[in-house]
């Protein structure tokens, strides 16, 4: 979710340190605490009212399948391009030609 490595990491402490002062650091590192559980805890009971709303279907659900991390545009265009067209009287097509960059690119005036 937040991207931050170890040396961004560092940058902010010592921003925080700068900006905030050593006196108020304390403080609001705990007001920071505070607001990172209230986060859990507000989760966790979205998660359980789920649960409750939805029954037991909710166990059956595949949750990686939803994942968006999943999802590369390129391999699922790269799919889409080279998968056979199905034919309409439910036969299957032929897989479409492989790009020859010897020909020239193929132009439709209608199209354009």
């Amino acid at each position: 979710m937040i991207d931050i490595n170890g040396w961004e990491f560092i940058l902010l402490i010592v921003l925080a340190v700068v900006i905030l002062g050593p006196e108020r650091l304390p403080e609001y590192a705990a007001k920071l605490a505070r607001f990172v559980r209230q986060a859990k805890q507000l989760a966790e009971r979205a998660k359980t009212q789920l649960k409750d709303e939805m029954g037991p279907e909710f166990s059956d659900i595949d949750w990686r399948a939803y994942d968006p991390r999943q999802y590369d545009p390129r391999r699922i265009v790269r799919e889409a391009l080279t998968a056979p067209d199905p034919a309409p009287d439910g036969q299957t097509a032929t897989a479409p030609a492989e790009h020859d960059p010897g020909r020239p690119t193929p132009w439709d005036d209608e199209a354009t």
